[in-house]
């Protein structure tokens, strides 16, 4: 039988057993093609699935041998009893797909919030360029006193939200007091059309004295300058401050890193900070020794970012002894913090200096009310 070439390679497969489960998310061990593999389904798309159940898979990821995304997809169980929408939910997301998804957005169920709200009313907004800093920056923001701290999914990289291990990880360990999806993503606690609402419900609805803006896991990049999702956390810098936030720029740092376009200063730091972002935001630099400190300083002088925007330096490591207090574990390209320090010391001060911006603007508030 011959095989058609499509963009997706699509196997039947049998359920072997239920791994982990989390809310929106299943993690599978199932047979396919002789084989035994792990796989995931979100029941929301395509109903509950257990031990026994005939499946079939997206299994693309797996053949193209990528990371995040090296697992199977399930696409349908087959067999299965119909599903029907929940009630209220009107808004699409992961629009025109077969598998688009009806959700209920903070626009409709909170619209006198969002469309009441003054804005961000100098709320620190920080913006990092992978998921994987979302842990050490609210663990930063949590050290230095942030009273609630929200994080908004973008819609860069994964589109499914509970994709995301982390995330369940830092609610559960009280580093985040709520998500929201936003754009194309879906599955957060609350759902938002633009990062924009998103921004606001933060602060409206889940009351955040810092937010942290970032894509989920599986960002999608290439070998080239501007061919990468890491891109967008600019444009939510611009978008943070437009509303009257106080935009954080969180830099992706390693010295641990083989790849010369990311060793010392990533160029996606780089080129969000020079050509992206157009607003002057608040820059945070890790407090950093000798040869590292004089690499990281010299890239960013190298493209006067000092002329552009408010460089900060302060040490990031409270976050990680944050981190390991709450039984946090986390790694970034397979990388630990002790296998990459200057990765995770660079986001947790970031979240540093936005929980001390924060009660700086609750002292002002307070002392003018």
């Amino acid at each position: 039988m011959s095989t058609d070439r499509t963009g997706v390679r699509l196997r039947r497969g049998r359920v072997i057993g239920v791994l982990a489960e989390r809310p929106g998310a299943a993690e599978l061990e199932v047979e396919v093609d002789g084989d035994r593999a792990r796989a995931l389904a979100y029941p929301e798309l395509v109903g509950p699935v257990g031990d026994g159940d005939s499946v079939l898979l997206n299994t693309s990821a797996v053949a193209l041998g990528l990371g995040t995304g090296g697992l199977h997809l399930v696409v349908a169980v087959e067999g299965r009893v119909e599903t029907d929408l929940a009630p209220g939910n009107r808004t699409m997301k992961a629009r025109y797909l077969p598998h688009q998804i009806a959700v209920s957005t903070v626009e409709e169920t909170h619209r006198d919030a969002i469309e009441g709200s003054a804005g961000l009313r100098g709320t620190p907004v920080v913006c990092a360029p992978l998921h994987s800093m979302v842990a050490p920056i609210a663990a930063g923001a949590r050290a230095a006193g942030a009273e609630r701290i929200a994080y908004v999914m973008t819609d860069g990289a994964s589109l499914p939200g509970p994709l995301s291990r982390l995330v369940p990880r830092l609610r559960e360990a009280g580093l985040l007091d709520g998500w929201i999806t936003c754009g194309q993503a879906f599955g957060g606690e609350l759902e938002a059309i633009t990062v924009w609402t998103a921004m606001l419900a933060a602060v409206e609805v889940i009351g955040a004295d810092v937010v942290v803006v970032a894509d989920g896991p599986g960002n999608l990049g290439s070998d080239t300058t501007w061919g990468v999702t890491a891109l967008g956390s600019g444009h939510a810098l611009d978008a943070a401050e437009a509303l009257g936030g106080r935009p954080v720029a969180a830099l992706r740092i390693s010295f641990a890193e083989a790849r010369e376009r990311h060793r010392g200063v990533s160029h996606h730091s780089l080129t969000i900070l020079e050509r992206v972002a157009t607003r002057r935001v608040n820059v945070v630099v890790p407090a950093l020794e000798g040869a590292e400190r004089a690499a990281v300083w010299d890239a960013l002088r190298s493209r006067r970012l000092e002329e552009r925007h408010q460089l900060v330096e302060a040490d990031g490591r409270p976050a990680l002894d944050e981190l390991e207090r709450a039984d946090v574990g986390v790694a970034s390209m397979g990388r630990t913090a002790a296998q990459d320090p200057v990765f995770f010391h660079a986001a947790g001060a970031a979240g540093l200096v936005a929980a001390r911006m924060a009660a700086g603007s609750k002292a002002w508030r307070r002392g003018h009310a």
